[in-house]
This record gives structure tokens, C-alpha cells and sequence, in this order.
């Protein structure tokens, strides 16, 4: 018999999307004849500025050809421009165009830990912060958050510093939970890394969307920060430009940036197209940013709301964001949402969330949570809400 070669350990060990695994079920249902609603993804339905889009138009050249490692200068100068417009001032070597956002955070995870490294993250997270530390084999050390407190940090983050902790992760807005850490949260966040002499990864892609209170300072903006903030950002959220795939890693540490820089030269280039359309948001007007928040308010009141009236579901109003996490009275989030998608329809329709413990880096945790994304416009998304209440109602009856 002929020996196959077992893969890797790693690759075993990786964990499976929360937000795609369930991707074949979705497809299986329309294959039926049934509408799904993706509640389960950040893909707003909101449109990309057309400005943005003019200007890929205008961009495009008979070759489209590798861009500089670290990004078209149109577009690294957009980004500089916007990060002065939010109060740091950079050199241009601080900056370097990522593909999207994941790969900001490969990037700073590569630059920042070395293997067997830990990495403090408040609990749930975005479940790609698990998916990225398996491959490149750090360890993730949650910060445990509860519903009940509506995500926010606890007093005590002594306790989960270890002699092998090297750096904490921000979320500020949170993915998946929706929370915006305040200043006494975020000073307690920067105190615990100047004593222990960690970076601070800070996730800053939600920047613009807070609801609730004033958008909190870029991590970049305090001076004591400056040789330990390294910033992971994107455009995906903030002008619906998932599919451009654009992003950065900002850090005023020059042994980061190098190091980062060593890892894009690796990689080649990030994407010409997204850029060119990227490099067109300078000419967003202020306003448009008024009015997605205003979008995203009502539609964060359309699934609270719903969630709230159902009876045995644990909610808080997200702050910022566009995500909801609730507590289902479910034994297991993952069976319920394969019920959505096999058995379920409610006027040919059916509505996909993402199974809550897969954001969990603590073991057994969100095992009756789901995520949901408000990505969606009003109508569409209180029709999925409402097949999800009578989906859950019918689940329960099984």
C-alpha cells in the first residue's frame, strides 16, 4: 500500500470560519428555492461611494501591473492625509498597503510575536485573530467579557499577563460584540502594556461607526504608544469595499514597518484595482459618514429590538459596529442555524446567522450565541428577523 504524507498539524488544528462554514448549507437552501438572508457576514449592502468607483475608471492603464510592495503612491497618500485628518502625524515609512485587513494583521502577528508568543484578546473576538494565530503559532489568551456587561473589559487585566505575553489586541469598535471602549477603558488597556512592556495591536477598521458617544482617539495619537501601537486597518467596512481587498498596517516603530515590509516584499504587491478605486475616498464628502451612521443606527434598533421581544434571549444594545451578539435559549447556536438554513422557511425565506462559539477563544463558551450582522437594508432585515424569531420558535418545538 502506497504511504500518503500526513498534513500539518497546524492545518489541523486551524479552526473552521463561524462566519463561512455553514456557507454549503446556505447554498443547499437556494438551491431549493429558498431566499437566504446573510446576517451572517460584514458585507454591507450600503453603496460604495461613486467617487470611489470613477476613479478606478480613471486609474486604469493598458498594463495592470505589480504595485510597490507597500502600496501605489496615490493611495499611501490618501491614507497619510486621512490619518493627519484623525490626529497622527506620519512619516510616509510608518504606512504599508495591506491586502484588506487580514493581512494587516498576519503582518503585525508575524512582526510583533514570535511562535509560542501570547497575545491578550478580549473574549469573543473576531474569529480570524484564532485562525491567524494557529498558522503562524502564537497563543491566544482570552480576556473574558459577558453580555451581561455588554462586552465591556474587566477590572482585573493583570490576571492574564504571563512571562510569555508579548502583546494585547483592541478591537475599538468591537467585532464581534459591538462594544466601543471608553477612555478609562482604554487607559487601563495602556497602562497594563507600559508596565509590562507589551504592543498594542489595535484594530481600528470600525473606526467611524459609534452610535452612541464621541469615535475614540486612534491608538496612534497617544505619544507614550509610539514605538509599541501598531495599527491594523481597512477600507472594506468603512466605504463597503470588501471586494477591494485594501488595508494597512501603520506603526511609528521602525523594526515593525522593516520587518513588515520584508513579509509584503514576500507577498509581492498588494491589489492595483483596489487601490486606484481607494485611492478616490479623499473626495468623500464628511457627510457620507453622517449618513451610514445614521443607517446603521436604525438598523442596529431593528435587530435589538426584535431580539429583546423574544422571550429566553440574553441581548445588550451594541454601541458601535454593525454586529449583534445574543444569547439564544438554544443548547447549541450551531444546530439552530443548520435548522435555519435544512429545515426551515418562513414565506420562502430563511435567515443566516454565524454560531456564536467560533469568536470564543475560551474553550465551551458562546455554545447558544450568535452573531448577527445588520448589513442589510430595513425591510430586509426585519423580515429576517422575523424569520428567525418563528425559526426559533419552531426549533424549540422539535
Amino acid at each position: 500500500m502506497t504511504r500518503m504524507p500526513n498534513p500539518s498539524q497546524r492545518g489541523f488544528n486551524a479552526p473552521a470560519s463561524p462566519i463561512r462554514k455553514l456557507v454549503p448549507h446556505a447554498d443547499q437552501a437556494r438551491e431549493r428555492g429558498v431566499e437566504v438572508y446573510h446576517l451572517n457576514i460584514g458585507q454591507p449592502d450600503i453603496e460604495t461611494p461613486e467617487v470611489m468607483r470613477a476613479a478606478l475608471n480613471t486609474s486604469l492603464e493598458p498594463v495592470i501591473a505589480y504595485s510597490p510592495s507597500n502600496g501605489i503612491a496615490a493611495f499611501r497618500s490618501y491614507l497619510l492625509n486621512y490619518y493627519r485628518g484623525i490626529g497622527a502625524e506620519l512619516e510616509p515609512d510608518d504606512l504599508l498597503v495591506t491586502t484588506g485587513g487580514s493581512e494587516a494583521i498576519i503582518f503585525a502577528f508575524s512582526s510583533c510575536l514570535d511562535p509560542g508568543d501570547e497575545i491578550l484578546i478580549p473574549d469573543p473576538m473576531y474569529a480570524n485573530y484564532l485562525g491567524f494565530s494557529t498558522m503562524l503559532g502564537n497563543k491566544v489568551v482570552p480576556i473574558p467579557t459577558s453580555v451581561e456587561d455588554g462586552y465591556h473589559l474587566p477590572e482585573d487585566l493583570e490576571a492574564y499577563v504571563t512571562p510569555r505575553s508579548k502583546a494585547i489586541l483592541l478591537c475599538n469598535p468591537a467585532n464581534p460584540t459591538g462594544a466601543v471602549y471608553g477612555a478609562e477603558e482604554v487607559q487601563r488597556v495602556i497602562d497594563l502594556a507600559l508596565k509590562h512592556d507589551l504592543f498594542i495591536i489595535a484594530d481600528e477598521v470600525y473606526r467611524e461607526f459609534v452610535y452612541d458617544g464621541p469615535i475614540a482617539r486612534t491608538m496612534l495619537s497617544y505619544p507614550e504608544l509610539s514605538q509599541r501601537v501598531v495599527v491594523v486597518d481597512s477600507l472594506s467596512k468603512r466605504f463597503s469595499l470588501c471586494g477591494g481587498r485594501v488595508g494597512c498596517l501603520v506603526s511609528k516603530n521602525k523594526n515593525i514597518t522593516s520587518a513588515a515590509l520584508k513579509f509584503a516584499q514576500a507577498r509581492l504587491s498588494p491589489p492595483s484595482l483596489g487601490q486606484f478605486v481607494g485611492s478616490g475616498a479623499g473626495a468623500v464628502k464628511p457627510e457620507y459618514f453622517e449618513a451610514v451612521r445614521t443607517e446603521y443606527k436604525r438598523r442596529r434598533e431593528v435587530v435589538y429590538q426584535s431580539l429583546a421581544a423574544i422571550p429566553g434571549v440574553m441581548v445588550h444594545r451594541p454601541e458601535g459596529a454593525f454586529y449583534q451578539m445574543a444569547r439564544l435559549p438554544v443548547d447549541n447556536a450551531e444546530d439552530f442555524v443548520r435548522f435555519l438554513l435544512d429545515s426551515f422557511q418562513r414565506n420562502g425565506k430563511t435567515t443566516m446567522v454565524a454560531p456564536g462559539q467560533g469568536f470564543y477563544a475560551t474553550p465551551n463558551t458562546g455554545v447558544d450565541e450568535v452573531r448577527i450582522a445588520y448589513v442589510l437594508n430595513e425591510k430586509d432585515l426585519q423580515d429576517a428577523m422575523d424569520a428567525l424569531a418563528e425559526g426559533l420558535q419552531a426549533y424549540n418545538k422539535n
